[in-house]
């Protein structure tokens, strides 16, 4: 049987578009990725990745050129709490617009540049189809999300009354005795407005510039420029990563299967695609790197020398295999930052922990359903006889005259000749003929007892 190696799956996956998702950046580059468009889970996919790449290559800074009109709060929330776990120093370059939840993003960034023409402000939120809130949702909402900016803001040394202003319109902006806008309407300030110094400092952006490469200079940042652009499989990163349940379960029940009816290779290509979807999912999303692909085929290894060489005679290295690969799945899924501890939070863990612990229910129900029905199927036995096995009469294909002439009822003894897992070959009664276990493996030369006869199929289980 031709096995397909999970870390060539992966491989040959990511060759389709991974020499342009990974950028090459230097140490001491200052890296430029772009916000266009809407805000969205993708766009999240990529700004996690962007800044993951950045940190880990030792880049000098990450500028964030924008323009985009806003898009989903919760996607905004996710990539503001990104850019707060920043080690790096962090630009936003507004060239023309940074519109509702971009404003949002812009604020969670140190400094702000704005091209000659652009806007940033008016981030109320509103519904899908562009109505506004209900009233009682519409104060609940700014209520957390005005918090939000706040401490956003503040963090990265902007005024919070402004990023509140952008949000609430009932919010009023004074500096000293001058008010900068009055209640009644939403906050937006053009480029002249962001920039005017009031008592020596800017009211919110840095400074003027015409492209990033100006930014660059008026910000006096050295190093050469890079840039780290989206790719078409951020998108599909972001539904493989959340559909990593089900491609954990795929995976799952693919070994199972391959395990279960040995020489029959399509469980295990469902397998490999499964479990190589999973991981370059979320390599692709940022959160994962090629070290949980070795530390799973690590744990795969040992899984098969347990059952090549050691199968009922020690568990360790099964155990310890299975270990490692349910290690390196929760491992991919943990969204952890290069300055964060080696060991997660709670709070880090608990969706990749939901994740694999409905993907594992999910198996071991389907499991236990196929223990006890496949079994009893003809698909099952249609294949579940083609392994290698000691050459000899079959019973399922003997005549009806030589299988009755054996009279193999329950309680009769023989031995096993190849290994069951669950279907081989055993001796009964001087005759070799096909056998089948209610599921468990069994070694060869283990003594056996017939359970029952189910027309031409014959069940044993080891004898005690």
């Amino acid at each position: 049987m031709k096995k397909i190696s999970i870390f060539a799956l992966t491989t040959l996956l990511a060759t389709l578009e991974i020499g342009q998702a990974r950028d090459v950046i230097h140490k001491g580059d200052v890296v430029v990725a772009p916000i266009t468009g809407e805000v969205s889970p993708s766009l999240l996919t990529f700004l996690r990745r962007a800044l993951k790449t950045a940190e880990t290559s030792g880049a000098s800074a990450i500028i964030f050129e924008m323009n985009t009109y806003g898009g989903r709060l919760d996607s905004a929330e996710q990539i503001t709490s990104a850019l707060n776990h920043a080690t790096i120093p962090t630009y936003t370059f507004i060239n023309s617009n940074a519109g509702s939840a971009g404003a949002l993003i812009a604020l969670a960034t140190q400094h702000i540049y704005m091209a000659p023409v652009s806007a940033i402000g008016a981030a109320a939120p509103i519904l899908p189809t562009g109505e506004d809130l209900p009233l009682t949702a519409r104060e609940k909402t700014i209520s957390y999300w005005s918090a939000l900016i706040r401490g956003s803001a503040l963090r990265n040394g902007h005024n919070p009354d402004i990023g509140e202003a952008f949000m609430n319109k009932d919010k009023e902006v004074k500096i000293g005795d001058r008010v900068i806008h009055p209640k009644g309407t939403l906050l937006t300030l053009n480029t002249q407005e962001a920039t005017e110094k009031i008592n020596g400092k800017p009211l919110l952006a840095d400074g003027v510039a015409e492209s990033s490469v100006d930014l660059t200079k008026k910000a006096d940042l050295k190093g050469n420029v890079g840039s780290i652009n989206p790719t078409g499989f951020e998108q599909i990163a972001f539904w493989i990563t959340a559909l990593a349940p089900l491609l954990l379960l795929g995976g799952i029940l693919g070994a199972y299967l391959e395990f279960k009816i040995p020489g029959v290779t399509w469980p295990g290509v469902i397998a490999a695609i499964c479990f190589g979807l999973f991981f370059l999912g979320h390599y692709l999303a940022g959160l994962a790197g090629w070290e949980v692909v070795a530390l799973f085929v690590l744990g795969l290894a040992l899984v098969i020398i347990e059952v090549l060489f050691f199968a009922h005679s020690t568990i360790v290295f099964g155990v310890l295999g299975v270990l490692l690969m349910l290690a390196s799945m929760l491992w991919a899924m943990i969204d952890q930052y290069p300055e964060q501890p080696f060991f997660p939070t709670g709070e880090m863990l608990a969706v990749p922990l939901r994740n694999l612990f409905i993907a594992l229910i999910l198996a071991a129900i389907v499991i236990a359903m196929l223990a006890k029905y496949l079994p009893r199927t003809s698909f099952y036995r249609r294949f579940a006889l083609m392994t290698t096995n000691p050459p000899g009469p079959s019973l399922a294909g003997a005549p009806r005259e030589f299988a009755t002439a054996l009279e193999l009822s329950p309680g009769t003894e023989g031995v096993s000749l190849s290994i069951l897992r669950p279907s081989g070959k055993a001796r009964f009664l001087d005759q070799i003929i096909d056998v089948v276990t209610q599921g468990e493996f069994i070694p060869p030369n283990t003594s056996l007892t017939i359970v029952r006869r189910d027309g031409m199929r014959v069940v044993v289980k080891a004898t005690r």
